[in-house]
Parts: C-alpha cells; structure tokens; sequence
C-alpha cells in the first residue's frame, strides 16, 4: 500500500537506482523501512531515445531480482523486470518528483 522515492543516478557507464525514501500508504515517512538506501535498479545502459536497457531489477514485494529495461517519456519512468527471455514482463510507471 505504501510507495517508495527511488534515485536514479549514474554508476560508471550505466544508470543505477536507491532506495531514498519510503512511505505508508497514508503518505506519512516509514523511515523504519529496512529496504532504505539499497540498490534496486543497476547496470543499466542507454538504447537511445530515452530507452534503457541490460540492467536488472530488485522486487522488493517478491525479493527477486530481474532482467530490466526502462523508459523516460518527460517525467514518467517506465520500469519493467522480466523473465523467460522477455516473454512475461510486469512493470510500473514511475513520476520524477523534485
């Protein structure tokens, strides 16, 4: 119910994502959460055209990690983990927030 605030920022070549804040479902901080300040997001590269590529993703719902593409339209993030070669995706669509 609850969501979380995730950095984006540049790990050597690649796009890399923490864990910066979390929140309850009623907007109020869960500064407790344990999963704050690990890394949810690396090693992921530009395909070009705001498309990124060959990173994985860490679930924290599932605690798997997947294969993961993403894409920037504007400030809408979409992130996507998937398995079975890219056949079964599920994903979100994140805002940037300042």
């Amino acid at each position: 119910g609850g969501w979380l605030h995730v950095k984006i920022a540049s790990c050597g070549t690649a796009l890399c994502g923490t864990i910066d804040m979390a929140y309850n479902a009623d907007g109020s901080d869960h500064a407790s959460y344990e999963h704050v300040g690990k890394r949810m997001i690396w090693d992921m590269k530009s395909a070009g055209d705001g498309s990124y590529s060959g990173g994985k993703i860490w679930a924290p719902d599932k605690d798997k990690t997947y294969k993961s593409k993403m894409s920037l339209s504007g400030n809408k993030l979409t992130v996507k983990g998937c398995v079975a070669g890219g056949a079964i995706c599920r994903g979100q669509t994140w805002t940037k927030v300042n």
